[in-house]
């Protein structure tokens, strides 16, 4: 058994570590144990426990009180969501969610997933900046967020050390709704039971980022989503920032696409 101190000095390491990732000019905004995340059980398709939202989100018109963080890159409304190959928008039973990057995850293998509802003001205000600088018609001033990050997961099957960090974040001034991603590392595309390979995580059906609203008619599929071009998504972007997407959502609106191009130079 590790004495008391050196388990103190473990712990303080894994917080300063994850603290580093999001802080080493990464597009990612600050997450992990030290902001006061909550984590995902070590689940394989697992899902937060029903989160409560202290400011009800509008997606496409319909507001939202309650949502789910999802291992496998999904963020729901109303009910989890345990599938893990990607379906194409829109889906047939017209459940409202977000993709960041829809794909088998495994955090039994690898990783984490951490989510908070926040309010910090350092936080906010640097979320009001980049999206007054992206949509500077309409000056925005956040008054909350929820910020979900999966850190480094793993895919199911992996015989790699492969893992994938991204972010998304659900905010608001109480007038306008955004949701922003944020692509770190992006190296596999699709779990074992997809048909990927377990060596490399590509092949098979590749990873789904994008929009369902649950109405069967209004979605929005990131290019390159279920195509092996999706592994690319750090160098895309709608705002001319490489590995960020931002959307307003209430009154749903994208701005210029980039759309990803397969490059044997850049795939893993």
């Amino acid at each position: 058994m590790l004495p008391s101190g050196v388990f103190f000095l473990l712990i303080l390491g894994s917080m300063v570590d994850t603290k580093t990732l999001s802080e080493k000019g990464s597009l990612l905004y600050p997450y992990g144990p030290h902001q006061g995340d909550a984590t995902n059980p070590k689940h394989d398709d697992g899902t937060s426990e029903a989160i409560i939202l202290s400011v009800p989100f509008t997606f496409y018109g319909k507001t939202y009180k309650t949502a789910f963080v999802n291992n496998n890159g999904v963020i729901s409304f109303n009910e989890p969501v345990r599938q893990y190959t990607p379906d194409p928008f829109p889906l047939a039973d017209g459940s409202p969610f977000v993709t960041p990057y829809w794909a088998d995850v495994d955090n039994v293998l690898g990783g984490d997933i951490f989510y908070r509802q926040t309010t910090d003001p350092a936080l906010l205000k640097d979320i009001s900046q980049d999206i007054t600088q992206y949509f500077p018609q309409s000056p925005f001033t956040a008054t909350w967020a929820l910020v979900a990050t999966w850190d480094h997961v793993a895919y199911y099957g992996s015989t790699s050390e492969k893992g994938n960090t991204f972010q998304a974040v659900l905010t608001t001034d109480s007038k306008m709704f955004y949701i922003i991603f944020n692509y770190g590392d992006i190296q596999w595309t699709t779990g074992a039971a997809s048909d990927g390979d377990a060596e490399t995580g590509l092949g098979g059906i590749p990873a789904h980022a994008g929009f369902n609203s649950g109405d069967d008619t209004n979605f929005y599929n990131i290019p390159g989503s279920q195509t092996d071009a999706i592994i690319n998504i750090t160098t895309t972007s709608n705002v001319k920032v490489p590995g960020r997407w931002v959307f307003r959502v209430d009154d749903f609106q994208v701005t210029g696409v980039d759309p990803p191009q397969p490059s044997n130079n850049c795939w893993l």
